[in-house]
């Protein structure tokens, strides 16, 4: 029987990290000062229980080859298109952290540049009393650039008065960084002759989940807590060396967050955080 994209929906898997003082007190270096409350500041899953594969499983961009846990689709690229977060506690340093992934949703879309495949993976950060950190992450496959096919320039985000803005501009070193924190082997954080290239970037493109953590601690800063459902969607690609501020403003239900590029306006990443 063909091994079609909607088989793996249901395939699960299970790892186990330890959260060192080590693995901490490089997050928060390389954080800098946009860490929010906590021994362990959100947005901290991230570096536990990475993937692990040799140099042989590898794909073209560095990553895992689909085919391993991902399916396999008929489009080449993959990127981190959004997720929700849910933290019923923060973790605490030295614990064990299991986190259970399971494929829940395997899904093809017609975009404006071209045919879109989506996959959507479920998480559960088990600590050592109970589930610390649910988590949906999208990830979206999508074709090779078409060189002929002209840019879409986004516009500008609506302009904020901010209850709080944090400014930073996301050098290589901080790719570098937060790509080893996370063991992140995607060529188009530290490769620049592939993302330019090959994936048709504008440059090194800084990591969606740096772009998240920016603003769940941004959240968490105000809201005095982690414990928070926190939403954070990809609206456009962010390179190294672009200055951005990231802000938030009171809405009906919590918070609404962005990061926005401070040369043109343009919002590369928007979020939401409700206090839970």
């Amino acid at each position: 029987m063909t091994d079609t994209p909607e088989h793996w929906i249901g395939r699960s898997r299970r790892l186990s990290d330890v959260i060192t003082r080590r693995m901490v007190e490089e997050y928060r270096v390389t954080l800098g000062a946009r860490c929010g409350p906590g021994d362990v500041p959100a947005g901290f899953q991230w570096c536990l229980s990475p993937d692990v594969a040799p140099r042989s499983d590898l794909g073209r961009d560095g990553h895992p080859r689909p085919g391993l846990f991902l399916p396999q689709l008929p489009l080449p690229r993959r990127m981190w298109a959004g997720g929700d977060i849910t933290v019923v506690r923060p973790f605490r340093l030295g614990e064990t952290v299991t986190r259970t992934s399971t494929i829940s949703d395997v899904t093809f879309k017609q975009g404006r540049s071209g045919d879109l495949g989506f996959v959507t993976v479920r998480h559960e950060h088990e600590g050592e009393d109970g589930i610390c950190v649910t988590e949906r992450q999208d990830i979206v496959y999508r074709a090779d650039p078409d060189p002929e096919q002209p840019v879409r320039l986004p516009a500008p985000g609506d302009l904020w008065t901010p209850r709080k803005v944090w400014e930073v501009t996301p050098d290589a070193t901080m790719l570098f960084r937060y790509s080893a924190l996370t063991f992140n082997g995607h060529r188009i954080h530290y490769d620049y002759p592939y993302a330019t290239q090959v994936e048709g970037y504008g440059g090194l493109v800084v990591h969606g989940p740096l772009q998240a953590t920016w603003m769940q601690n941004l959240a968490a800063s105000l809201v005095g807590s982690q414990q928070m459902s926190f939403r954070y969607r990809g609206m456009s690609p962010l390179f190294a060396g672009q200055p951005v501020c990231v802000e938030a403003i009171d809405a009906e239900d919590g918070l609404q967050l962005r990061v926005r590029r401070l040369s043109d306006g343009v919002v590369t990443m928007q979020g939401s955080a409700e206090a839970t």
